[in-house]
């Protein structure tokens, strides 16, 4: 089982028929870019998952944010429609390193699905190792899924109001974290008390996740005296934060916590305050 990193060469290797592959690929500048490029080339008998339309939903329940959490009956009819089972290897990729399919990966985690990996290095590895794509779009027979949350893995707004929050980390680059820039949300700075963590910073210039040691002094010096399940990583909208607590699984911790209304939510209540430098 394969439950937080899979190579290109162990997926072609090992992929089986009862494997389930997601094609995450996403813009925010342009929503319909990436199931445009997946219909163009994906990696063979990949399905598309949208971030609006898919992992997110259309009606805030537990959150604000940007990209608001589905609730657990969404996810089952989706993570159903993608034709998961309880049994099924599921394997998500990207063009971004994992920074978009990190969200579905976390969203099968947090509803009890242990079988699934993010593909190390997406699908320009893929391309890299000399392997084949096919154009068009597939379909997986419906499957029933039968999760359940893990409702320790979620913080709401309401646990960060109540102070339940040991250490919050943002996810975000550190000019954003910062108040130096803002392209996406109306109101720049970061959450008081927040620390930065850049999620690019576990991945090399190839957009390969970087040795596990190297990886686990990094966060060791974020999380200070703090357990990674103690500890409560964020971004802008509850999506990139996901790559950030998918590292910590490959390194070996403990599962942290998301804020998944993350900046975009905390940002809109201007009663809040904000943090920039």
């Amino acid at each position: 089982m394969y439950s937080s990193l899979i190579s290109a060469t162990q997926l072609h290797e090992q992929q089986t028929p009862a494997w389930v592959l997601v094609d995450c690929r996403f813009s925010l500048a342009d929503t319909a870019a990436g199931r445009a490029a997946y219909e163009s080339a994906h990696i063979p008998g990949a399905i598309y998952a949208h971030l609006d339309d898919d992992l997110s939903s259309a009606v805030p329940l537990t959150d604000n944010g940007r990209h608001p959490l589905p609730s657990a009956e969404q996810m089952r009819e989706t993570f159903g429609r993608f034709g998961i089972t309880p049994t099924t290897q599921v394997v998500v990729y990207d063009n971004l390193g994992g920074a978009i399919a990190s969200r579905l990966w976390w969203m099968l985690r947090y509803m009890a699905h242990e079988a699934v990996a993010v593909l190390d290095g997406g699908i320009d590895h893929w391309l890299a190792a000399g392997l084949l794509t096919e154009a068009g779009t597939n379909e997986n027979k419906t499957a029933v899924f039968t999760g359940v949350p893990h409702e320790q893995m979620l913080v709401t707004l309401d646990d960060l109001m109540a102070d339940d929050v040991p250490l919050l980390i943002d996810s975000r680059s550190p000019g954003r974290y910062r108040g130096e820039s803002e392209p996406i949300d109306p109101v720049a700075g970061h959450i008081p008390g927040a620390v930065n963590y850049f999620h690019a910073n576990n991945r090399d210039e190839n957009k390969l996740h970087r040795p596990a040691a190297q990886i686990r002094a990094q966060i060791d010096a974020v999380l200070g005296d703090v357990t990674a399940d103690n500890a409560t990583f964020h971004c802008g909208s509850g999506v990139t934060a996901c790559a950030n607590i998918l590292a910590t699984q490959y390194i070996g911790l403990p599962m942290p916590r998301l804020y998944v209304g993350s900046w975009s939510e905390w940002c809109r209540d201007t009663d809040l305050p904000v943090a920039q430098a």
